[in-house]
This record gives structure tokens, sequence and C-alpha cells, in this order.
């Protein structure tokens, strides 16, 4: 009867890793069950039962009420996401007050989807952890004080986590890719090239020294209204500009990539949404429009913004692969280019990448779409993995507090700069 209850068991380990590896999730309650009956079922001589530690994973950092409940061996075993996008379209970008409003009125219910989902309870969980940094401040503090709750009812290990590093460390829970490795992070609020050497240990190449990829995108799709365009109306500003793209020419408008003369892997956007707010405003008087109108040509102007973007991106991001790869940060064979965040889900800049790592000989890894943005699961995941590492795991979280700033890794973004490595051109048949 053990030997039964014993491969039972293992057959349920098996096609949850299967489902984990091929995309799938181990969601379903079928699989889920069975593994929990049979963990409860199987004893040993000793009288001691079989278990396995699983984290309840917390994320409200922006504008997203995350939660997942994920075990030891990466399984997703539940999750649950409410998206702010529909009200922020309408107010025209995220208003923190009310997407603090927001968390709190969803915050509870998403944590019991995940957990119900699951078919663990809270008495059950190994720890919880939460986003503590960075973020928009009233976001962070509903997701923080609601978990200090759990952590005081239930007597949990706490791990906080960093936004940006359970961004960066989310692809391993898709691909077992050993460090290290060079992120890309490409978001509304970051724009981030660093090397992930290891759990909490990164090596910062460079940032964005001004606003990031998706706010700009944002912005721009809101000046040019596109959000009054029929195929628009629900789409994200960043998600409407891909999508104008597509149908437009590029080559009819040129803009100047940021920071062609600096040789560094830092980032600029606000000069390209001075450049394109400028052509917007001609092209406006020109046919006459009145405020809130379309412009014939919005396609032609999305084409051409995207590019622009993409191109800056590319050119620093070549730029650290070759200063990686001088200076042995990264393998000269087999290197990876892990690329995550928001703005990662755009085809257009995952292909320009491509291209670069075709190049460069670097392997393109990107977590699918549904895990770039923001959510519970990368949160349990880097929660997982800290513990796996006995790194940052509080037992006493009386002092903890949220930080709406907080770098990533050591800046040695002073080093790039010093090497003053030049990029050959790369001409992007996209």
């Amino acid at each position: 009867m053990f030997l039964t209850q014993l491969f039972s068991w293992h057959a349920c380990l098996q096609t949850s890793s299967i489902l984990r590896r091929f995309g799938g999730q181990a969601t379903s309650k079928a699989p889920r069950c069975c593994w929990s009956n049979c963990l409860k079922r199987i004893s040993v001589p000793c009288g001691k039962y079989f278990s396995t530690k699983t984290v309840l994973g917390i994320e409200t950092s922006c504008d997203d009420t995350g939660a997942a409940v994920l075990d030891e061996r990466g399984n997703i075993l539940g999750e649950a996401l409410h998206s702010q996008n529909t009200v922020h379209l309408k107010t025209g970008g995220i208003v923190p007050v009310v997407a603090q409003q927001l968390h709190q009125e969803n915050i509870a219910r998403i944590v019991q989807q995940a957990l119900s989902a699951s078919g663990v309870s809270m008495e059950e969980l190994s720890a919880i952890a939460t986003t503590v940094k960075p973020g928009i401040g009233l976001s962070l503090e509903v997701g923080l004080a609601y978990s200090l709750q759990l952590l005081k009812k239930y007597k949990k290990p706490f791990i906080p986590i960093h936004h940006m590093e359970a961004h960066a460390l989310t692809i391993r829970l898709i691909h077992p890719i050993e460090f290290p490795f060079l992120v890309l992070l490409l978001s509304g609020g970051h724009c981030i090239l660093a090397v992930a050497q290891g759990i909490s240990d990164f090596l910062l190449l460079g940032q964005t020294l001004d606003t990031a990829p998706g706010d700009v995108l944002d912005k721009l799709a809101q000046r040019l209204y596109l959000r009054k365009h029929p195929e628009c109306s629900d789409l994200s500003g960043g998600q409407a500009i891909e999508h104008m793209a597509q149908q437009g020419n590029r080559l009819r408008y040129e803009f100047t990539s940021p920071m062609e003369r600096h040789f560094n892997c830092n980032f600029s956007f606000s000069g390209l949404q001075s450049q394109v707010v400028r052509a917007i405003e001609q092209e406006e008087k020109a046919e006459g429009l009145q405020e809130g109108q379309l412009l014939s040509c919005v396609s032609d102007l999305a084409a051409a913004i995207q590019h622009t973007l993409t191109i800056h991106i590319t050119r620093r991001t070549h730029r650290a692969i070759l200063f990686c790869k001088e200076k042995g940060l990264l393998p000269q064979n087999k290197a990876t280019l892990v690329v995550s965040g928001g703005v990662a889900s755009n085809q257009y800049i995952r292909k320009a990448l491509q291209m670069v790592g075709d190049t460069t000989g670097t392997t393109l890894l990107c977590p699918p779409p549904r895990l770039c943005t923001d959510n519970g699961v990368m949160i349990a995941w880097n929660g997982v993995e800290k513990l796996h590492a006995g790194l940052g795991i509080l037992h006493n979280v009386e002092n903890m507090r949220y930080e709406t700033k907080a770098p990533l890794g050591i800046d040695i973004s002073e080093h790039v700069k010093e090497a003053s490595i030049r990029v050959p051109t790369l001409k992007l048949t996209i």
C-alpha cells in the first residue's frame, strides 16, 4: 500500500513539473488535490509525513493587485490578479490615491482566491513574500500592511521582496538557467541593465536617467489621443503604440536616438518624448485639428516612436553584452540575455533584441507576457528562491518599512563609461 501511494505521489510531481516546463500551470484542482492527498496519506515507519514548502507571494507595487502560491519546485499551485487598467485608462494614467483605494478593496479577495485555488491553507504556508520596494508608496503600503496582519495572526516567516529582483529572476521559474546572466528590465517605472550573479546579487550597468520607456509610451499614446481610436479603446498606452505601429511607415518621420555620443549603458527617453510632441503639434497645426482629434498620420508616428525607442534600447544592450564579455562578467560562449518587465511584451523590441543576441552569440530569453507584467507569481517565486538560499528571511518584522526607491545591486556604471565601447551599427530588418 505504501509503495502504491508513493508512486502515485511521484506521478503527481512529474505531471506538475511537465506542465510547468511546457508553459502550463500546475493550478488545476485534480493534480494539486491528488498531490496534496498523497502527501497527507503517505507515512514512513517513524510516523513523520512527507511535506513540501510553499510560499505566498503578494504584489501591490503599482496598479495591479496580485497573489500566488508556489511550492519549492516552482509549481504554481494557485494565483489571482486584479488589474486596475480599465480605471486608469479613464483617468489618463495612474493616480496613486485611486490605486491605493483599489488595492485596499481587492487585496483580501485576491489573496483568498490564490489560496483557495492552491488548496494550501495559511497554516500550511512556509513563508509570506511581499513586495516592499521600489514602487508607489501608497500602493506598497497596502500590500505590506495586509501582509503584516497575516504575519501577526499566523506567525509565519516574512521574505521582503525587491520588485526588480523579482522581475529579473522570474525567468528561472521557466528556464533552469545558471548565474551569471545579463538582465534588461523594461517597464513603466524602470529601464535597467544589470548582471545577475546570484540571488540578491546584481551588478548595475546602467539605468534610465529620467523617465522610463513604458511611461513615455503611455504619455505619447495619450497625447495622440489613441484611446479615441476604435482599435485602441481598451489598450494600454504601450499596447496602443505597438498596435498602431504595425500599420504605419516608420520612415516617414526621423527622430534622433538619444545619447548616441555617450558610450555608456544608461538610458534617456525624455528627449525623444519632446521630439515627438513637437512633431505632433506641427502635424495638428498642418491638418487644422482641434484638441482631441486624431491625426491622419497617427500610425506612421507610432511606428517611428517605437522604432527610435527600440534603437536606443538595443544599442545600450549591445554595449552591455560587449562590456560584460570583455570584463569576464559573462561567459564568452553561451551568454544569456533575459528581458522582462511590462514593455518586454512588445514584439518589435523583442525581435530587435533577438538580432542583437544573434550578432553577439547571446541567447535571448523572455518570460511569457503574463509573467512580464506585475504579478504575484514572480513575488512568490523570488520568495521560494530566497527560502532555498536562506537569504532575507525575517522572523521579526516590527520595523519593516516600504521604500519607494531602491537601487538594484552594486552600481558599476562608471566602469562601463570608462570602457567607452563603440557599438557597431546594426540594421534592424523587422
